[in-house]
């Protein structure tokens, strides 16, 4: 179960599932809202409208994730548990993304209704996909730093998918758009590409990962609705980290989110937004790939403080900076160095929690408990949409004509949300982490070794 040929195999065949998904994600998440206001065109009132149901729709999806955490709890199959989910849930969300971004020249009210529609049902259709997929991982070993490994390698095929598409997405869909005829026909073949590439990943997840066996795994138990409210609140080590989590998604979504924005109309070339994103990229998939190193020397408190420290300085050097790529691309590179670090440590510390409320409540709800994961990535995408959104029309962006420029107060207030606000909200975070969440190494281990006893007596607690 945690070494060997059958985990590195496991190890690759799900990481490299996380690839073409974080395309269609960052396409979706970023770019959706890019598309609708500097493709398609839209009001003021429009915009504050989708805005506003974005985030609605968002929230609602957010509370389905623990949910369809449960009912894959409860799936069993010849295929296993996950598999079945993941395999629908690609399909469908494949096919929502391509007619978010199809163009039908709908305006007004009509093109609202359209877009209210298809938009929840890709989150309904992602959530089969993202639920069964994420609890996957903490089924392929118990090993903590196999786990970080397993975290490691998925992480760098994310940042991979995501800035591939940060980098491109301007100059291919512009390419496109002159290819076809437009730039929404651009768009429509650019988001076939991503989704063509991420059922080819996620088919190798379904057809290589073997799922193993877990402590507990032989008497199987229906999650109820009491089980799911318990496996979510009785689970304070999961509660903390999921706020924690929460706070640093919504500073980290919103960030990345004014991008396109920033280069646009701060920067004034939009240009540069690609180059400056292969940079971050690059910057974060090193920080990744060295990770485990540091994670042999140093613990994870001490990973996390030094990641905190980076990205402070990143968000005051880079909210102080000229438009000026020497000091921006600095502040870019602390910024997105410490993110990759946290991030990569939030996942573990998440999959550290289904122990913990193993051993404290009996039972292991591994879907129940990963679905926060997801969960605070739509709410954090749809908090960061709404700051964005309501950005755009607080500055006076989305009204402006053509040659007119931001002005200060506009600039300010655009600054602000990208930066200052988010920095708040990591800071946060990490002190949240510091005061409340217990599960070190040492507390990990006798967790492991206390519930492989209870095994091994027969144990069993509903």
């Amino acid at each position: 179960m945690e070494s060997g040929p059958g985990f590195r195999r496991n190890k690759v065949a799900f990481a490299t599932g996380t690839l073409g998904r974080d395309m269609v994600y960052s396409l979706v998440s970023m770019y959706l809202i890019v598309f609708i206001t500097e493709v398609i065109g839209v009001t003021d009132q429009v915009l504050l409208t989708i805005t506003t149901i974005m985030i609605f729709i968002r929230v609602f999806d957010a509370f389905n994730d623990p949910i369809m955490g449960a009912i894959v709890d409860n799936t069993r199959s010849k295929y296993g548990k996950y598999k079945p989910w993941i395999f629908v849930g690609v399909l469908l969300s494949g096919l929502f993304t391509l007619i978010l971004f199809f163009d039908t020249s709908l305006q007004g009210t009509a093109f609202v209704w359209y877009f209210t529609v298809f938009y929840l049902l890709w989150g309904i259709s992602w959530t089969m996909n993202d639920i069964a997929y994420w609890s996957m991982m903490p089924s392929l070993t118990y090993d903590q730093k196999k786990r970080e490994e397993v975290g490691a390698l998925a992480r760098i095929f994310a940042n991979l998918g995501l800035f591939f598409v940060v980098a491109t997405v301007i100059p291919l869909t512009n390419l496109l758009g002159e290819l076809v005829g437009s730039r929404r026909g651009g768009f429509f073949i650019y988001a076939l590409i991503l989704v063509s590439i991420m059922l080819l990943f996620q088919m190798a997840t379904v057809v290589f990962v073997k799922e193993p066996k877990v402590i507990g795994g032989d008497h199987f138990e229906k999650t109820s609705l009491k089980d799911l409210l318990r496996a979510l609140f009785k689970n304070d080590q999961l509660l903390v980290t999921a706020i924690a989590m929460a706070l640093f998604m919504i500073g980290y979504m919103t960030t990345t989110s004014f991008g396109v924005y920033y280069f646009k109309y701060v920067y004034l070339n939009e240009e540069m937004y690609s180059i400056f994103a292969l940079v971050l990229g690059v910057s974060q998939i090193t920080a990744l790939l060295l990770f485990p190193k540091f994670s042999k020397k140093y613990p994870r408190k001490t990973l996390y403080g030094g990641a905190i420290v980076v990205i402070v300085v990143g968000y005051v050097l880079f909210f102080f900076s000229p438009p000026n790529m020497a000091f921006i691309g600095v502040a870019g590179v602390l910024l997105f160095v410490g993110q990759a670090f946290i991030q990569l440590l939030m996942l573990v510390f998440l999959a550290d929690t289904i122990e913990y409320g193993h051993y404290k409540l009996g039972k292991r709800n591994e879907s129940v408990s990963f679905a926060i994961q997801p969960f605070i990535n739509k709410m954090g995408a749809a908090i960061a949409t709404g700051i964005v959104g309501y950005t755009l029309v607080l500055s006076g962006i989305n009204s402006l004509g053509p040659g007119e420029l931001v002005t200060e107060e506009g600039l300010l207030i655009l600054k602000s949300a990208m930066m200052l606000l988010p920095l708040v909200l990591i800071v946060v975070s990490f002190v949240l982490y510091q005061k409340k969440y217990i599960i070190d190494e040492k507390t990990y281990e006798d967790i492991l070794l206390k519930l492989l006893k209870r095994e091994e007596e027969g144990e069993h607690r509903g």
